[in-house]
């Protein structure tokens, strides 16, 4: 059931100029946490048991007494205090120009990002990081996106929040605060790798992620970009891919007296038998690949020894990356558990579901074989080789995409490896202040952890 806020907090929402809240179409992503007074609150909004709000019906005082009050109170000021200090809203930009070159979206909409413009020393540094959202790998699956934010800018929400990486104040972004910060929507389904010509009329799908990814730089190189002194190539999941595959493109795109680098923010996706014994994201991947024509538009140092699905999987591209490269990722991805190693159709009778939502629902032999998967994840990363150019942060945690959120970028109780959050280690890295290359120690060693509970 969908959820929504009272009127009366809706008013103040107006009255602050905020919000406008997106939310996902997973249903796995209806859980935000706040920070709020040095403690951490969890908001599961159908745990609160709001009142489904018709039309415009007033909202009534007495539903909100006693204890509920209370929490509404508490609900209340964290929200607006987490509002006012750690996130702002950025409105969207749409591509219009792009649409003749045929750089769409599925539904033949043209792209978007939303960008914060950088100011002072940061005016002539760029941080352009790519959204997430999984991959569609065919018709049935193209056309259940095509109608949602991930297939059409026209489903796209107005303003999105910006915090974390792509935070504005100093304090809670203290290396790329003041850089100009884009946002690029993600509306193609292939980590923004697919070209084909043809649009068949009966689907009216389009499958132009690459052109997209030019049409979205390029219109970036007009408003600045051309003249980067410091430019970081970012995203988170899918977009987390695409900041791998599209690294040395993004290099070769910009001037070379800029400094580029990229940072991959849970987009280390492997390639490991399912709980059944079966490779299934391998079989998804070729999937993709063909259908979003998506070959030619891989590394071509891969490709040119491997079949090109196979180079839609990091562990097999990062080597031959010649721009630094960072890594963040959770050695137990709750994505990558969730869907690589015990997805559905691998699990018809559930035996996972409890595990999946909440690692410390796994029995001791779930939580053996995800052990098993962290190992063969800490082996895939030897595919990034060992330059001191490529950075990573790998934490033991139950985690997907720990770089956009506050609460795990940069807080007094963010996640840290030797000491070092996020931010830092991330920041030292890009500034060539330090290196850094640390994997946690296993489950569930690591405290700091802000390990993701689903309904």
């Amino acid at each position: 059931m969908t959820y929504e806020l009272p009127r009366r907090i809706l008013l103040l929402h107006q009255r602050f100029h905020i919000l406008r809240l997106e939310y996902n179409t997973d249903k796995n992503d209806r859980q935000r946490e706040l920070g709020c007074q040095h403690k951490r609150i969890t908001v599961v909004f159908a745990l609160l048991q709001l009142p489904q709000v018709q039309e415009s019906p007033p909202f009534h005082l007495k539903q909100m007494i006693g204890a509920r009050a209370s929490r509404w109170f508490t609900f209340l000021l964290c929200l607006l205090s987490w509002l006012q200090t750690d996130a702002f809203l950025v409105g969207i930009t749409y591509v219009g120009n792009a649409v003749a070159k045929g750089a769409v979206c599925l539904d033949g909409s043209p792209p978007a990002y939303h960008m914060d413009k950088g100011f002072g020393a940061g005016v002539n540094n760029w941080l352009v990081h790519f959204e997430g959202g999984g991959w569609c790998n065919n018709v049935s699956t193209c056309l259940n996106r095509k109608s949602t934010r991930l297939g059409s800018s026209t489903k796209m929400a107005k303003e999105i929040e910006f915090s974390g990486l792509l935070s504005n104040k100093e304090k809670f972004n203290p290396d790329f605060y003041n850089w100009n910060r884009i946002k690029v929507r993600y509306c193609d389904g292939a980590s923004f790798t697919g070209d084909v010509e043809r649009v068949d009329p009966a689907t009216n799908l389009h499958f132009r992620g690459a052109r997209v990814w030019l049409a979205i730089i390029d219109d970036l190189l007009a408003k600045g970009m051309s003249k980067a002194e410091n430019a970081l190539l970012s995203g988170c999941s899918a977009g987390g891919l695409t900041s791998i595959l599209h690294c040395d493109n993004f290099r070769s795109l910009l001037p070379v007296g800029t400094k580029v680098k990229c940072l991959a923010d849970a987009g280390y996706f492997i390639n490991v038998k399912d709980v059944s014994g079966t490779l299934h994201i391998q079989s998804v991947y070729d999937e993709v690949v063909t259908l979003h024509g998506s070959a030619k538009n891989l590394p071509s140092p891969c490709t040119s020894t491997m079949k090109p699905s196979m180079c839609f999987f990091p562990q097999n591209v990062a080597q031959g990356i010649r721009t630094p490269l960072f890594l963040v990722n959770a050695a137990y991805d709750s994505w990558q558990i969730k869907n690589i190693l015990a997805p559905g159709i691998a699990d018809p009778h559930g035996q996972w579901h409890s595990c999946k939502l909440d690692i410390k629902q796994c029995s001791s032999s779930q939580l053996e074989t995800m052990q098993g998967f962290r190992l063969q994840f800490i082996n895939a990363l030897s595919g990034l080789g060992t330059s001191s150019t490529k950075g990573m942060f790998i934490n033991s945690c139950y985690a997907h995409c720990q770089t956009e959120m506050q609460e795990t970028w940069l807080r007094a109780d963010s996640p840290v490896l030797g000491k070092t959050p996020i931010a830092k280690a991330v920041g030292d890295w890009y500034y060539d202040r330090s290196p850094f290359q640390k994997i946690d120690c296993p489950y569930p060693c690591d405290s700091s952890c802000h390990n993701r509970i689903f309904e």
